[in-house]
């Protein structure tokens, strides 16, 4: 018998299918924001004219924009952020960019809301391995139009690297989640082809460590089989025309499916767990970590959960094979890098690896159980 609890996020609407320019302003009407800060990403802000015309459909309830965000989300740029934020008397955080900015606006809400203005103050509201800290909840919240699809923007937790330990800390309260997200296939065809695709690997990792926990259960499977199925389908067709706006609405609608086991509850396992340090630690691009992860992590449990793996492989259209292989051959013909050495991470830093990653959430609630780094060394050396 399934037993379990899902709880609903703080997430009022997604709209899709509509320019980010008109359902933002429809937006900041519905909520009443009268002083709405804008967080974005650089190349956007300065490469093109997609914020300008955001700002200029705002109009003077714009009262700012921060684009310097570094991937993994440094606390020092979520501090300068942050103040910005606080200075500009923000009701509202509008964030148009890849994960990392998206997380920072999460972080950015708590620190406003906890007074933290030095990045070591960011240990008072971090979440633990115990219970988390009593904070104050988050006044003023955010709304979300993503330009990458990994799926952060779904998601109460933000991922913030302490510089000094080199170590990606996660920051969790329930108001941290978007009130609404924008999903706009048109904003997808500023981002890289590298960055677009690896970040759509990242969402089929969410689809298939869920499909594959042991924790799993119809209500999230029903989701992470379905957005599997569409990304699937949808993420060569990007490849194959980048102009294709029909094949990125249904990636971003794949990737809002595909956050449907961690939004009721299923953990993931040891390429979410591994890829948090090589994010941290060696500057990895996220959607990069799945990449050369998910499909040794998957061989390395299959052992366990091969009927799991099974209705993977259905669902990406080649049903009876081993799921680890057409997750390899799939993710080679995105042409995403397949291995360690790719990534610049060599085996002198295995072990090290290994020693971070027992101690991220996911790693000891991957479906074969890990006992300790030298298990996890022996995925590694798989995806070397």
């Amino acid at each position: 018998m399934h037993t379990g609890r899902v709880v609903f996020g703080a997430m009022d609407e997604v709209v899709f299918g509509r320019p980010a320019s008109e359902a933002i302003v429809e937006q900041m009407n519905r909520l009443g924001a009268k002083r709405a800060f804008l967080m974005v990403s650089g190349t956007l802000n300065r490469e093109t004219d997609v914020i300008e015309n955001i700002r200029r459909a705002m109009g003077p309830r714009c009262v700012g924009t921060f684009d310097a965000m570094p991937p993994h989300t440094p606390r020092t740029a979520v501090i300068a952020a942050s103040e910005q934020a606080r200075t500009a008397e923000a009701d509202l955080i509008v964030t148009v960019g890849g994960g990392s900015i998206t997380d920072g606006a999460k972080a950015v809400q708590l620190c406003l809301a906890n007074d933290i203005r030095e990045p070591d103050e960011i240990d008072r509201i971090r979440a633990g391995r115990g219970a988390s800290p009593q904070l104050k909840p988050p006044a003023v919240r955010q709304i979300s139009a993503p330009t990458t699809i990994a799926g952060g923007e779904f998601s109460a937790t933000a991922g913030v690297t302490n510089e000094r330990t080199k170590v990606k800390e996660a920051l969790r309260h329930p108001l941290l989640m978007p009130r609404a997200t924008i999903l706009d296939p048109w904003l997808g065809a500023h981002t890289p082809e590298w960055l677009w695709l690896s970040t759509g690997i990242r969402a089929v990792d969410h689809c298939v460590e869920g499909i594959c926990s042991r924790e799993a259960h119809p209500y999230g499977d029903a989701q992470a089989l379905r957005g599997l199925s569409m990304l699937a389908q949808a993420l060569p067709r990007v490849k194959a025309d980048a102009g294709d706006l029909d094949a990125r609405m249904d990636c971003q609608i794949g990737t809002w499916l595909s956050t449907g086991p961690l939004a009721s509850g299923v953990p993931m396992g040891a390429s979410h767990g591994i890829g948090y340090v090589l994010g941290a630690e060696f500057g990895v691009p996220h959607g990069h970590t799945s990449c050369v992860m998910l499909p040794a992590v998957m061989r390395w449990n299959k052992s366990v959960n091969a009927e799991r793996q099974a209705l993977v492989a259905a669902a990406m259209g080649r049903p009876n094979e081993d799921a680890g292989d057409v997750l390899d051959d799939f993710i080679r013909g995105l042409g995403m890098p397949r291995s360690l050495r790719e990534v610049n991470v060599g085996p002198e830093h295995f072990d090290r690896i290994a020693q971070q990653a027992m101690a991220t959430p996911w790693v000891p609630r991957n479906p074969r159980k890990i006992e300790g780094p030298a298990q996890v060394r022996e995925i590694l050396d798989m995806a070397a």
